[in-house]
């Protein structure tokens, strides 16, 4: 539920939203579509890793993808991120992730939205 609200608000904004359940989803979805600017995940999801272990995939496999990573369990420094990522602890508002998301990346990219329901 709280991946959907994700999605309407920044689809609100005016940007193109992907859906990914976990981070192989999320990689598969990179695979595929080279127009994909920007990566929000949460630290905690689903499956194999978590979403700062897909920060770091992403960032080595697609330097340019600039990345969000939000969580309300983990504090994480600059220095835990990768380069082009930005924390943001939970509970945020929506309008606090379109700042962040618009600090990142042009709006007529697409980004993935992963397992934001934590």
């Amino acid at each position: 539920m709280l991946r959907d609200l994700a999605v309407e608000v920044i689809e609100d904004a005016g940007f193109v939203a992907l859906e990914a359940g976990n981070a192989e989803e999320a990689v598969d979805l990179l695979e595929a579509r080279p127009d994909i600017a920007v990566l929000f995940t949460d630290i905690n999801m689903p499956g194999s890793m978590d979403g700062l272990t897909l920060a770091h995939t992403v960032h080595d496999r697609w330097p340019p993808i600039k990345i969000l990573i939000a969580s309300g369990l983990v504090r994480l420094s600059q220095s835990d991120l990768p380069t082009n990522s930005v924390f943001l602890e939970k509970p945020y508002r929506g309008e606090a992730v379109i700042a962040q998301l618009r600090r990142l990346v042009d709006p007529t990219r697409s980004l993935i939205g992963c397992d934001l329901q934590s």
